[in-house]
């Protein structure tokens, strides 16, 4: 089994989880779940969001089978409006490649962080383990838990 920061974090916590590794290149959460044999709404997607006048990053977690539902998540924070960075943005500002981005690699880096409402129903979900061919499986409320993260529904069905 791979031994990462994030898995030596995991254990001194005795938080349980499962390793899933994956070929060491940039997947997403669609090719994730078909890599795993197991449905979209199982892996969930990092999304690095930033308030656009409070200026604030927001790391958000929904299903590979939706998108970030950008007026709830303004909503929630009491912003006028929340901007989905685009890739190169979110890895110069988490300092993560595209795919690896995870908030369990951005503990105490100041990030808030929402977990869509629909992961709180799981038993478990697959999150990116904070670098590519590192998948984790783990319970949304020990996710939660480690990552001071709310829960809250700022997902939507893709278009």
């Amino acid at each position: 089994m791979k031994t990462t920061n994030v898995t030596r974090f995991l254990d001194a916590r005795n938080v349980e989880y499962t390793v899933r590794e994956l070929p060491e290149r940039k997947f997403g959460a669609v090719e994730t779940a078909q890599f795993l044999g197991i449905p979209e709404d199982e892996v969930f997607k990092t999304i690095v969001t930033r308030g656009k006048d409070s200026g604030r990053t927001v790391l958000v977690l929904v299903g590979g089978d939706t998108e970030v539902d950008l007026k709830a998540l303004a909503n929630l924070f009491g912003e006028k409006k929340m901007l989905k960075l685009s890739q190169r943005e979110a890895e110069k500002v988490t300092g993560l490649k595209a795919g690896g981005i995870s908030p369990l690699a951005l503990i105490n880096k100041g990030f808030k962080v929402i977990i869509d409402e629909t992961a709180r129903a799981k038993e478990s979900i697959n999150i990116s383990g904070g670098e590519w061919g590192l998948t984790l499986q783990i319970s949304p409320l020990n996710l939660a838990e480690i990552t001071r993260a709310k829960f809250a529904p700022v997902s939507q069905m893709k278009n």
